[in-house]
């Protein structure tokens, strides 16, 4: 009697055991990943943690490296999603947002000596940034930017393409030196090169904690009306930035909308994406990133909330 009761205690042991195993399976096969530029994956970080309190059964993690089920992709207005993940994205997009690029070097180079105080207006950046073959231009004004080299991104992420589109060209026409890898790698380009001269988004030109430029940047100065100088010097916050970008359009500054690219048929990151447009954009500038009109955002919303409703 006493062994057919260990007998039965056992099996129910295992039987619990497998149950357990299988619930936790379900559980690890229900996350969903969402891949982001780096620049925007501290503000998707905290996406994540603040909507796992309202809803602690539904897991959003982070994407690793080339990992290919991707259920949210973070890209920016110019980017056509790629078909690259096993869920078949239906390719529908919501904006949250949007980014700005500021043009940089290192401090105290000799790069930053040569710009300095030429506040640089949208035709003289393109001088600086691009191939001027077509540009009918007096040869001595151009020779003055020859010497300087200029690094800009290569990958899928990277801000170039919107830095050149700002300008009215493609991202195949930077001159100097292409950097593989992400955005970062320009900052520590230009560390290297006393001639180097970068761009890059606002978030890896500030930093995020004090609010002021990082140690060893400097900001190329900008041909800007008088009471917007202040604001785009090297003493001015990321707050003084996004305030005046929020507020209007400055033709030398690359503005572009931020979104994520989705899948529609999953109801789970519907709600998350609703969550994000309707709380998730108050971290916006906390994480360097500018808020949409109220207008734009709304209709972000009322996107949303039509699309998978109609699917029910």
């Amino acid at each position: 009697m006493k062994k057919l009761v260990l007998s039965i205690a056992a099996l129910l042991s295992i039987s619990t055991s497998n149950v357990w195993a299988e619930g936790s399976s379900v559980n690890a096969s229900s996350v969903r990943y969402v891949k982001a530029p780096r620049f925007v994956r501290p503000l998707v970080e905290k996406w994540i943690s603040e909507y796992e309190k309202t809803q602690p059964g539904v897991e959003f993690q982070i994407a690793k490296g080339n990992q290919g089920d991707i259920d949210l992709n973070v890209v920016f207005d110019n980017q056509q999603p790629k078909e690259t993940d096993t869920k078949n994205f239906s390719h529908n997009i919501v904006y949250f947002g949007e980014f700005a690029v500021l043009p940089i070097t290192a401090s105290g180079s000799e790069a930053a000596k040569v710009l300095e105080g030429k506040h640089l207006n949208s035709k003289k950046l393109k001088q600086l940034y691009f191939l001027n073959d077509d540009f009918d231009e007096d040869e001595k004004k151009i020779k003055q930017f020859e010497k300087l080299v200029i690094y800009s991104g290569s990958n899928a992420t990277s801000v170039a393409s919107s830095f050149a589109h700002n300008f009215g060209v493609e991202s195949s026409s930077f001159r100097g030196k292409r950097i593989s890898g992400d955005d970062l790698f320009l900052n520590t380009a230009l560390e290297k090169d006393p001639l180097g001269v970068s761009f890059n988004a606002l978030p890896n030109i500030f930093d995020l904690r004090s609010r002021h430029i990082k140690e060893g940047l400097s900001l190329v100065s900008l041909d800007l009306k008088k009471n917007l100088e202040d604001s785009f010097t090297n003493g001015a916050t990321i707050d003084d930035v996004i305030a005046i970008l929020e507020n209007g359009h400055i033709s030398e500054i690359a503005v572009e909308k931020v979104g994520v690219s989705y899948n529609g048929g999953d109801d789970a990151v519907g709600l998350f994406l609703e969550w994000i447009l309707t709380n998730g954009t108050k971290y916006n500038h906390e994480y360097g990133l500018l808020n949409l009109d109220n207008k734009l955002t709304q209709v972000q919303i009322d996107k949303v909330k039509t699309e998978f409703t109609a699917q029910k």
